[in-house]
């Protein structure tokens, strides 16, 4: 049986607009939010196992082509001049088409975007709870990491316990 691939489709500027810590970050600097956004989707990314795509619009921006850039679960595009993230996403449901193995998620909280996204067969999620599903994912990867850290290096954890045994009897006779 072939695995299910799961890929998340988020409308960039749509999230960065509607999460805080991202609009803040845009007020200043709109390079840095979206750094922190694609840092942020790809954790999450990999922690769930899927494929995230991120989508910017370069619609109101001087540039021919699109640009984007690939790591192992996470792509980040730019669209070319004159074309939306909304047209470019809708674009990319329809050549992912429907299959049996694969589940499509959008990110956005546009209603017409979202009225299409259903009727092409994938399915929204809105930013609000997309960033619920990021926040609740990062507090699983701290619980985990946090279990992972390394024991203290006393001697009752570096040697065996029959030595350890030993070593307590003699230090009970001593006293």
């Amino acid at each position: 049986m072939k695995k299910i691939r799961e890929y998340l489709i988020v409308d960039g500027y749509n999230v960065i607009n509607s999460w805080d810590i991202l609009k803040q970050a845009a007020d200043s600097e709109l390079d840095e939010a979206r750094e922190k956004l694609n840092f942020i989707l790809g954790e999450y990314a990999s922690y769930k196992g899927i494929y995230a795509v991120v989508v910017y619009d370069a619609y109101r921006v001087k540039t021919h082509s699109k640009r984007e850039t690939e790591s192992e679960n996470l792509k980040v595009i730019f669209t070319k001049e004159k074309q939306t993230a909304d047209s470019y996403i809708e674009k990319m449901i329809s050549d992912l088409g429907p299959k049996r193995h694969l589940i499509i998620r959008v990110a956005t909280d546009d209603m017409a975007e979202q009225q299409m996204i259903l009727g092409k067969g994938a399915a929204r999620i809105s930013t609000r709870e997309l960033f619920i599903e990021v926040e609740n994912s990062r507090i699983r990867i701290k619980d985990i990491t946090a279990k992972k850290t390394v024991q203290k290096n006393t001697l009752e954890n570096l040697i065996d316990e029959n030595i350890l045994e030993k070593l307590e009897k003699m230090r009970k006779s001593k006293l």
